[in-house]
C-alpha cells in the first residue's frame, strides 16, 4: 500500500503547517542533542552546497557524504544518521535503490529525504512508495531544506505542496505493472510486438494483450502518443 502523501505540508511561505520545532531521537522520545544528516550525491558541488546550508543551522551535523549509492548505504550503516538526504540518479545504485535496500534492511529503518532535479510523477510515487518521508527538488530554498530535515528527524514527513499534489495525481492512476513497463520501454525505441515477444520470451499474442493494457491505463490511442505520456510522467526516459 502506498504512503500516505504527507502528515504535513508546505504554507504560502514555505513552512510545514506543524505545532513546535520539537525534535526527537530514533525512539521519538526524548530532544535530540543534534540533529546527524548523510548526504548522497554524485555531484561534488551539489553535496558541498547542501551541506554548506545544513552548516548554517545550529542543531545539524553532517556527518559523513557518499559520492554514489553503494557508499551512501555503507555510510547509513556506519554512522546511522537521523536522515539520510539521497539523490535519486548516482552510479551504482540510484536513489531508489538505496531506499528499497535500506528500508529492507537491518535496523534502523532510515528516515530518507529525496533531493532531485526531478519531479515526474513516476519517481515521486516510486520514492514514496518505497519508503521515503520527503522529497525535495535542487531548488528548494534553504527555509523548505530546513523543514524538511527538522520534520523527517521527528518522525515525520514533509513533501511541498507541487510535489503532494503530483503524487496524488499518481495514485489515481492505473499502475502499470512491472512487464507492461518492460514492453512499453521497448515500443518506445521502436520493437514490434513480435520482436518485444523475442527478447522478453513471450509468445506475440501476449505482448499484445499487454500492449492493450498499456493503451487503456495511459488513456493513449496508439503506440506514439502511450510513448509519449510515459515519458512526460517519467514512466519511460525521453529518447536521447
Amino acid at each position: 500500500m502506498l504512503v500516505t502523501p504527507h502528515k504535513v505540508t508546505f504554507s504560502g511561505k514555505g513552512k510545514p503547517h506543524k505545532s513546535g520545532n520539537q525534535k526527537t531521537n530514533r525512539s521519538d522520545s526524548t530532544p535530540l542533542e543534534q540533529i546527524r544528516v548523510v548526504i548522497a550525491d554524485d555531484h561534488p558541488v551539489a553535496r558541498q552546497g547542501l551541506s554548506a546550508m545544513l552548516a548554517s543551522m545550529d542543531d545539524v551535523k553532517v556527518v559523513a557524504e557518499a559520492a554514489d549509492g553503494e557508499e551512501a548505504c555503507q555510510l547509513y550503516y556506519q554512522h546511522s544518521p537521523d536522515v539520510l538526504m539521497v539523490d535519486l540518479r548516482m552510479p551504482k545504485k540510484d536513489g531508489l535503490q538505496v531506499v528499497d535496500d535500506l528500508m529492507s534492511g537491518r535496523p534502523p529503518k532510515p528516515r530518507i529525504i529525496v533531493v532531485t532535479t526531478y519531479e515526474d510523477e513516476e519517481d515521486i510515487r516510486r520514492s514514496v512508495k518505497a519508503g521515503a518521508k520527503g522529497y525535495l527538488v535542487k531548488v528548494a530554498n534553504c527555509e523548505q531544506i530546513e523543514a524538511a530535515v527538522r520534520a523527517v528527524a521527528a518522525g515525520g514527513s514533509l513533501f511541498p505542496t507541487p510535489i503532494s499534489l503530483k503524487l496524488m495525481e499518481a495514485v489515481a492512476r492505473p499502475e502499470l505493472s512491472k512487464r507492461e513497463l518492460d514492453v512499453l520501454r521497448y515500443i518506445a525505441i521502436g520493437k514490434s510486438n513480435k520482436e518485444i515477444g523475442v527478447v522478453l520470451y513471450i509468445s506475440e499474442l501476449t505482448v499484445k494483450g499487454h500492449v492493450r493494457s498499456i493503451l487503456e491505463k495511459l488513456g493513449a490511442k496508439g503506440r506514439s502518443e502511450a510513448v509519449a505520456i510515459g515519458v512526460q510522467r517519467g514512466l519511460i526516459q525521453a529518447l536521447q
